[in-house]
């Protein structure tokens, strides 16, 4: 479990090198525009929603490290590729190895965590894999901040060197690894048609996914597209300013979630989640303050700050308690297809979030924060209803080691759903 948690570490450093710059790097270092620049991160999510599908069952069959070192070193080789890449199609050639090698390392990575904890300590290991990394992120994307020279184009070919260097440490590291075998039910899904059929017939992963994808719809993808635009339109938000709120959401993160921690094994899940919901709809409120009303700039600009701050502390929340949840929800061996499903989800809303949220951002203001309040709203009544779905065990584990130990016994190495 150190060792994920290092890998973890690695690679969110690794990224945090290119991905505030990715942008910039396309659209003026290379001189390719605007247009193409987009389309490099429309490459990011269309791979994503390619290899995801085929993921989680080369994950069931082959077991998630293999298919983690395979990941990492595409995601490597792409890397380096696009530090390197000077014409448009090289420059999307590129992006979608680098995309793709992405993708399949979190559930990958969410795969090895579940195999290697029990359903009691399952939500810390994954509070402290996303501590580590937003630390890493951070911490990276302050690094190359100060190594970066947009009129340089071989710092830029640095920042993808240092990032395609971190995969390739990391796979090393991994490759240390003894992973616990998960164990397999001789009845699993031959084909990948017949395990999707199997997935899709639990009703408490369905509503899990669609609950999850209105979660990354209505904050991930609305943090650096229509939220950033509503902040510069409405609320006129400087560009610094936008650094300083980002920065906020991970410090609320990185300081908080162990604190929040506590609290959150303690209660059930579902209702975890619905109170997130009810945090984000007062950050929707609080943006609204910042670009509708008449507020003085130092006070919008506060505001502005503040929202981002609220949905950090929803997100510590959020990560002791979702991730788990897909993991306990999966029948035993399937860890692995439940995990790719759920981030094949949250590609979806990535993808679709900053497409339909930027322009509503940008030009409907009053619209834009009514329907992510009325989405903010959605999380929480879906919450409580995916909660009518689950064991007392699923949505609070606790309950099983309680129970264990009344009974005077040793608490089980795992809880299965």
């Amino acid at each position: 479990m150190r060792r994920i948690h290092v890998g973890n570490a690695l690679s969110a450093f690794g990224l945090g090198f290119t991905v505030p710059y990715l942008y910039v790097y396309v659209a003026e270092v290379r001189g390719l525009g605007a247009m193409t620049a987009g389309l490099v991160l429309a490459v990011f999510a269309v791979a994503a929603l390619i290899v995801l599908p085929f993921a989680g069952r080369a994950i069931v069959r082959r077991g998630p490290l293999p298919v983690l070192l395979v990941a990492l070193v595409t995601a490597a080789f792409g890397a380096l590729a696009l530090g390197l890449a000077a014409s448009a199609g090289a420059v999307l050639a590129a992006a979608s190895l680098l995309g793709a090698g992405q993708a399949v390392m979190s559930p990958a990575l969410a795969t090895m965590i579940v195999d290697s904890s029990t359903s009691e300590t399952r939500s810390r290991a994954f509070a402290m894999q996303f501590f580590l990394q937003n630390l890493g992120l951070g911490v990276g994307g302050l690094i190359g901040g100060h190594l970066v020279d947009t009129s340089k184009a071989s710092s830029f070919v640095l920042l993808f060197s240092i990032e395609a260097a971190m995969f390739l440490l990391l796979v090393v590291v991994m490759a240390t690894v003894r992973v616990p075998h998960a164990p397999r039910i001789t009845d699993a899904p031959r084909s990948a048609k017949a395990s999707w059929r199997e997935l899709m017939s639990n009703r408490a992963m369905v509503q899990l996914s669609v609950l999850g994808f209105v979660l990354f719809f209505a904050c991930y993808g609305q943090f650096e597209s229509g939220l950033s635009a509503y902040g510069v339109e409405a609320a006129g938000i400087s560009p610094s300013t936008l650094g300083t709120a980002l920065a906020a959401n991970t410090a609320v993160i990185v300081v908080a979630q162990f604190a929040i921690l506590r609290f959150v094994e303690r209660r059930r899940r579902s209702r975890v989640i619905a109170a997130v919901g009810l945090i984000w709809a007062v950050a929707w409120v609080v943006a609204g303050f910042a670009g509708l009303g008449q507020a003085s700039p130092e006070v919008a600009t506060a505001a502005f700050v503040s929202t981002y701050a609220l949905f950090g502390l929803g997100e510590s929340m959020l990560s002791p308690t979702v991730a788990p949840l897909v993991a306990d929800l999966a029948p035993t061996g399937l860890a692995g297809q439940y995990n790719s499903a759920f981030a094949l989800v949250k590609q979806l809303a990535l993808a679709l979030g900053p497409a339909i949220g930027g322009p509503m951002g940008a030009s409907l203001h009053t619209p834009y924060i009514v329907t992510f309040l009325l989405f903010s709203l959605g999380i929480t009544w879906l919450a409580l209803r995916l909660g009518r779905q689950l064991t007392p065990v699923q949505d609070q584990p606790l309950l099983a080691r309680n129970r264990v130990v009344a009974r005077g016994g040793v608490p089980a190495e795992s809880v299965n759903a």
